[in-house]
This record gives C-alpha cells, structure tokens and sequence, in this order.
C-alpha cells in the first residue's frame, strides 16, 4: 500500500481497489440478509472483471505508447502500477475465497449445496452424469490442439476446460469451450436438501470421458480477460469528411474482442497447462490467477427458485417501491410544474413522476418539441416510447445520443435506429466529447408566447436503474434555465460545445472553473475569519486541479466534508494540508451515485450535476451543474447531506493511513432512512 500513496494523494487504481474490498465487506455485513450477500460477492467480481478490462487494459495501452510517463497523483510509471495492481489483486482473490466458503456454509444452512469439484471428487446421485451425458455432451466442441492445430481464439470471460493429454509418446492439449446454450445451474434435489452444480464443473468433471482415447495428465477450467479498452471517447475522426460514425463503432466494439489478453484466471494450477496457455496468450505469470470456487458468482441471483417459497423473502431485503410524488395539481403533471419545481430524488421517489411527463408532452396540443440527451437506456425503454410517440404526433423530437457508452454501444445503436425511424432527429454526440450530461427540454407554445420545462439530472433516464441507484433530479419552469437548455440544444445540434449559458455550468466550457471558483469564494470567506463550508458528493475524486483547491482550502480553514463513494486520490488528514477535510463512502442497498456540490455554511448554494470530480468528465466530456435555485428543494437536498454525512451504518471513513475504516457504531443507514422517511 505504500508506494500507492505519496504526500496527500493516493494512486486512482488503488484507491478503485479499495473501493471494491468495501463491495466485498457488504457479503459479509451481518444486517444484510443471506441472498443481498451473494449479490455483493458478484457485483464485486463483475466489478473485478471490469477493472481489468478497463483500467489494466488502458495501463497496458499507456506502456506500449508512453512507457516512460508518470500518473500526476504519486508519480507511478505504467510498469510499477501494473506490478502493484497484479499482486494486490492476489490478496483480493484470497479474500473473495474467503467470503464465498462463508457464503457457502450458510447456504448450505438453507438446504442448497452448491457442488465445486476437485478432480477427485466423486458425485453421488445419477441426476448429473445423465443431464450431462443427454444435455450437454452433444453440444460440445471438443478441440485436440497440436501442430496442426494451434491454440484457438479464446473469447473474452468465456469458460473453457482444458487438458493436458498423453497418447503414444506424445504429450496434447485438450480444450471444451463451455457452451452458454443452457441453465448455468443444474440441480438434484432430494428430500433434504437441493444440489447444485454450474455447468462449468460439471464439463470439468466428466471432461476425461470426452477424450477417452487419451491419458489425462491433468486438467483445469480456465477463463481470461481481454483488453476492452478500446478508446471510443478520444477517436480522432476527420469530420469534414463523410462517414457514418454508427458504423465506426460498431467495429471498434467488434476490435474488442480480439485484443491483447491482460489476466487469465485458472481453476486450480495445473503447471503444463499454465505454461502453454501463458506462451500462446504471450502473458506473464504474475498474471496468471488461481481461482477457488468460481470465476463468477452471477448464477447466484437465480438461487431463490431453488429455495421454499416461504423462506425467500426472509433471505432477501423488504420489497421497496418509491413513492409517487404527490402534485399541486394533481391531474395535470405539467399545470403543477409551472407552478413550482418538482423534486426526485431516485430510488426513493419513483422515477414515473418524469416518464408520465414525457407521456403528457407527447400528446399535449401545446407542446411542439422535445429535446432530450440520451447516455444509457433501459432494454425496454418507456423513454424511447414516448418519444416516438411525440414523433408521430407532430412534435420536433431531438435526441443527442451517446453511441460511444462503454459497454452499452450496441444498445444505443439500436435505439438510435429506431428513433430515426420514428421520425425523430438523432445526433451521435459533439466531436470527441462524450455527452454525459443528463436534460430534457420541453417547448410549449402558447399563441406566440414560448414557456420550457426543464429536466436535470445526475443519473441515466434508465427505469431499470432508476430502482437501483441514487440519484437527484430537479423539474423547473424557470425561464433562464429553460433558455440556457435551448441554447445547450442548439449548440450540440450544431456540434458546438461552447455554449452561452446564465445558470448552468457546462463541461468542457465552464462547468470546472465554475465550480473551482466555489471552491475560492469559500476560501476567501475563512480568510476574513467568516463561516466557510464544502459539502461534496460524488461518484470519484481524481482531477489534480480540484484537489490542489481542496488542499488550499482546507489549509485555509474550510472545512470540507467529501462524500465520495468509489474512487478518492485525496488523502485527509494530513498534517500541514489535509487537516480540515473529511473523506467518507458509503456503500449500502442501493448504488450511490447522485453528484451533489454545495458551498456555505447558512443557506448554501448547491449544484447537482452529472460529473464527477474527475479530468475526462470536466474537461473530455459534455456534462451539466445545475443550480438549485427553489428554497425549499435546496433545503431538502442540504437536509440529505445532513443524514449522510451522520451515516455510521453503511459508511466508511478514509484515514492518514490510506485505509478506511468503519466506526461500527448503532445506527441506521442513510439510505434506510429515505425509504422511511420522504426527505
């Protein structure tokens, strides 16, 4: 941990780790029900999985172009963070093992033995070996690889069983990919309890009937990762010449699939198999790792239908469904906006208060266009319905799409055509800026006179997350916003970035010395001996101009209380620097993810925003703060803060040390405290 940290700063993959042990921690927390602990175990090996495609794949793509730059936070070149980053990751997989054996036993607690085989396991009952034998051997593609055939391509996070075989005098390789063609899970139940066994180690087991022809010398399952950073978000393009920018990344998303391999994961350590895996995958063997149990824990959101009706909810949160939010008038959703703004704040409202918006813009006489920008959509989207439906009823739909969503390109593509079918006009992005901001704009007319409604939000128009993740989102008539939004539109639409606004702060224009100025009022303010105050939410921390300001304000006298979730490279704390900032994340049912910027101590001004406090969402991208200018929505969003910055349940706080720490004191969760109470 040492050479991660320098002075006041903590190394951004580091700091990401860390926050994937306190995912870990949730899969132990004795307050959370058994099945919420084995959805934490696979977020954080999910988690995992990416980090490597990411963010190990970026590093290695920094080696290979710039081998002798140094990261701006402790000065790691890309060789000592990766060394770093693999042998850390050992402890991690020693910890996940240790979690999963507990997981396990109290599984098996509840009647479900989840089987993981060794080679010498025997399996009792004939469920198995005839769902293998019927199922799954005919839907093998068995490969014997030698001279003529060299290693296969091996597919991103596929599972393979690989042998290594004798014949003769001579020494082979065997390898089954395993198919994904059936249940990941197949079970023998019996009168006491119900068996499980993922289709992986089944095919491991009776791996050494498929080549029955041959002596097994040993055998293993194996998984590896692939590079999938393949950098859509500084594509250089020639925009003066013609091309369709939709095809473009569809090839990159296909190139992803062929990149270098960053990690190889293998059931047990089988030395022959390793060295010609490590050889033909051109990796070393510090990127190897031996994984105990499984390669990934997804199959252990489908285990209730394997358990007694009766004992599922037991095992699982309380239901929650957030509330509806109650209109001033309450039979026209747009009348009550214009008569004051509307507050949501996701999961605990529910996120139908924006889409029946949608649906009333769609239909109502007085509306002649939507503009909307779009970054990640749910898979059956009601946003993309009534869009659509605007469209076919004589509305200007504009929708600034962002095809380059890492991991949700292809469903944005899809959606993008369907919407250029419904008539709508769809714009992929501004230049080499992704567009993350987060806005909708509704444009009425009313004889000659032109009203807005305004959306901003920190989060995606997702349904589906909308259920999962925290998030603030204001609805405002307010004229300046609404004619800030028009210009917004009208600029992207154009491909511009540079955009006149009043109230809101735009990214990459004005959004970072906007809110750094904040910072520097606050600081003026301490100097003059007068109450000075930062509270910050945020996803990460890792821009160096930001936290130099932090710095300068806190040695000023500022107190400032950081809200960071994930990734923090500011260290509090610090004697000289730090000594006024306080860093804590909270982790807990729902995935924290409302940025939140408020300056003063009485009456603070507050921004919500789509970015983070991180140089490619400041400076790389097209994202929004939006100041909450309504007296009584401020008070609630400063009375949230409040609670969470109280929150001793699911947080932990950062220390000098670089570690974080949970006070474990009796309380409740702050996120508990909004289903119960509507802030």
């Amino acid at each position: 941990m040492k050479n991660f940290i320098k002075k006041a700063f903590i190394n951004r993959e580091y700091s990401w780790l860390q926050f994937n042990e306190r995912v870990l921690e949730e899969a132990t927390c004795p307050t959370n029900p058994l099945l919420e602990k084995c959805k934490f175990i696979s977020i954080f090996t999910s988690n995992l999985d990416e980090f490597f495609m990411v963010r190990v794949g970026s590093l290695l793509n920094g080696l290979a172009l710039h081998p002798e730059d140094r990261e701006n936070k402790t000065g790691l070149t890309p060789t000592k963070q990766l060394e770093l980053i693999y042998k850390h990751t050992a402890t991690l997989y020693h910890q996940r093992a240790s979690v999963a054996k507990s997981l396990l036993a109290e599984l098996k607690t509840e009647g479900i033995i989840l089987n993981n085989l060794s080679q010498r396991t025997k399996i009792t009952g004939k469920r198995f070996e005839k769902y293998f034998q019927n199922t799954m051997l005919p839907l093998l593609n068995p490969i014997i690889l030698d001279n003529k055939h060299p290693l296969i391509h091996l597919e991103n996070l596929k599972m393979y069983v690989v042998l290594h075989l004798e014949r003769g005098n001579k020494n082979f390789f065997g390898i089954v990919p395993v198919p994904d063609k059936y249940d990941r899970l197949i079970t023998d139940q019996s009168a006491k309890n119900t068996k499980l066994m993922t289709a992986e180690h089944l095919i491991f087991h009776y791996a050494d009937t498929v080549f029955n022809n041959y002596k097994v010398l040993s055998k293993t399952l194996v998984r590896l990762t692939r590079n999938a950073d393949v950098d859509t978000e500084a594509y250089s393009i020639d925009y003066e010449s013609e091309f369709d920018f939709s095809k473009v990344l569809k090839g990159k998303v296909d190139a992803r699939k062929k990149l270098q391999t960053v990690r190889l994961e293998l059931y047990n350590d089988c030395k022959a198999i390793k060295d010609f895996l490590c050889k033909h995958l051109e990796i070393a063997p510090h990127q190897c790792f031996e994984v105990q149990y499984f390669f990934d824990y997804k199959f252990l959101f489908s285990l209730d239908k394997y358990l007694p009706a009766e004992r599922v909810p037991l095992l699982k949160y309380v239901p929650f469904t957030g509330r509806n939010v109650p209109l001033s008038k309450p039979n026209s959703i747009i009348k009550s906006i214009f008569e004051r703004d509307i507050f949501l704040s996701y999961p605990f409202d529910s996120m139908d208060t924006f889409l029946d918006l949608l649906d009333s813009a769609s239909t109502d006489k007085r509306v002649v266009s939507i503009k909307i920008t779009i970054y990640r959509l749910d898979k059956q989207s009601r946003v993309v319905e009534a869009l659509r439906r605007a469209s076919r009823n004589g509305k200007d739909v504009t929708v600034i799409i962002e095809l380059a969503a890492r991991f949700d390109e292809e469903n944005n593509l899809h959606f993008a055509e369907i919407l250029k079918d419904a008539g709508c006009t769809v714009v992929y992005g501004v230049g080499n800026y992704k567009v993350h901001s987060k806005i909708a704009l509704i444009v009425l007319k009313n004889e000659e006179k032109i009203s807005y409604i305004t959306h901003l939000g920190t989060g995606n128009y997702n349904e589906g997350t909308s259920r999962l993740y925290t998030d603030l989102n204001v609805i405002t008539a307010d004229p300046k916003i609404g004619t800030d939004a028009a210009n917004f539109f009208r600029a992207l639409s154009m491909g511009e970035v540079n955009v006149n606004c009043s109230q809101l702060l735009l990214a990459p224009i004005t959004l970072k010395e906007g809110l750094l100025q904040k910072i520097r009022e606050q600081i003026a303010l301490a100097k003059l001996g007068k109450p000075a105050g930062i509270v910050c939410k945020m996803n990460s921390l890792t821009d160096m101009d930001f936290i130099k300001e932090f710095i300068n304000a806190s040695t000023a006298g500022v107190k400032i209380q950081l809200i960071v979730r994930g990734i923090c490279c500011l260290l509090p704390g610090v004697s000289g620097k730090t000594e006024n900032i306080m860093v804590k994340s909270i982790i807990g049912r729902f995935l924290e993810h409302s940025r939140v910027y408020s300056f003063g101590v009485e009456n603070p001004e507050i921004y919500i925003s789509s970015a983070d406090l991180m140089t490619r969402n400041v400076s790389k991208r097209v994202e929004i703060a939006a100041p909450i200018n309504s007296p009584l929505i401020r008070g609630k969003i400063n009375k949230m803060l409040e609670i969470m910055l109280a929150d001793n349940e699911k947080a932990s706080y950062l220390t000098a040390s670089g570690k974080y720490i949970r006070l474990k004191e009796p309380g409740k969760s702050s996120q508990q405290y909004f289903m119960e109470n509507a802030v």
